[in-house]
């Protein structure tokens, strides 16, 4: 079992930046890839940016350029620094592992219980 634990939440108006952080209980290596999701209120849970074990990363088009996620093996921290944020990126940020490298098959095997962003002026 993997324990993921979210932080870096909060309140911040339309243009501001926000580091999210992620404490993961084992080490990175371990892991195929990790990421980052966000559910804002009523619509579905989407992926948001994910990072492979070799550091390869991918994200959703609409934070790409704004963005940045990263990780720090040596800590077990996966962050995701986001930057010019909109209203639209108001939502619930959670943490996700991926054992196996197939979360796109057949999900993420890992979640942590989520951070509150807000977006607003």
């Amino acid at each position: 079992q993997v324990e993921l634990e979210e932080s870096g939440g909060g309140l911040v108006q339309p243009g501001g930046s926000l580091k999210l952080s992620c404490a993961v209980s084992q080490s990175l290596f371990g892991l195929a890839n990790m990421g980052w999701y966000r559910q804002a209120p009523g619509k579905t849970r989407e992926l948001v940016a994910v990072i492979r074990s070799g550091g390869r990363t991918k994200y959703t088009d609409s934070v790409k350029e704004r963005f940045l996620i990263y990780k720090d093996n040596s800590e077990n921290m996966v962050y995701l620094q986001m930057n010019n944020l909109k209203s639209e990126d108001t939502a619930v940020y959670y943490c996700a592992a991926d054992r196996w490298d197939d979360y796109e098959t057949r999900g993420m095997d890992f979640w942590g219980k989520g951070t509150l962003v807000i977006v607003s002026s």
